[in-house]
């Protein structure tokens, strides 16, 4: 293993017992130590920040989903108004949930990770 591939750096938080014990059992549901647990946590919360250009088949599908219910929530008030929707319309509402859609599908995660909206 490259010399800059060595996992020789420490990252550390101070924690009370219970939310140690809690982290310990999550850690053992999922079959890790709590070291690799922490590590593959950290690191899925920094490439959900850093890696905004890269997909996952999961941010894929949750993107899909995000554009999916902007374009279902916009039709609806249109509709919830009277007023009709044309071809036209609808063409440029989904060109823009297109184009909205991994941005705010990162969004949405990001609120989750941090306790935010859900």
């Amino acid at each position: 293993m490259p010399a800059d591939q060595l996992r020789n750096r420490t990252v550390g938080s101070k924690m009370t017992e219970s939310e140690y014990e809690k982290l310990v059992a999550v850690a053992e549901c999922d079959g890790l130590t709590l070291g690799e647990w922490c590590r593959e946590v950290l690191l899925a919360r920094a490439n959900a920040i850093v890696g905004k250009n890269s997909s996952t088949p999961e941010q894929t599908l949750l993107a899909e989903v995000m554009a999916l219910r902007t374009i279902l929530l916009n039709a609806l008030f249109k509709l919830a108004q009277g007023v009709a929707l044309t071809t036209e319309e609808l063409d440029l509402l989904i060109e823009r949930a297109d184009g909205e859609r991994f941005e705010r599908a990162q969004e949405r995660v990001a609120e989750v990770l941090t306790g935010g909206r859900s």
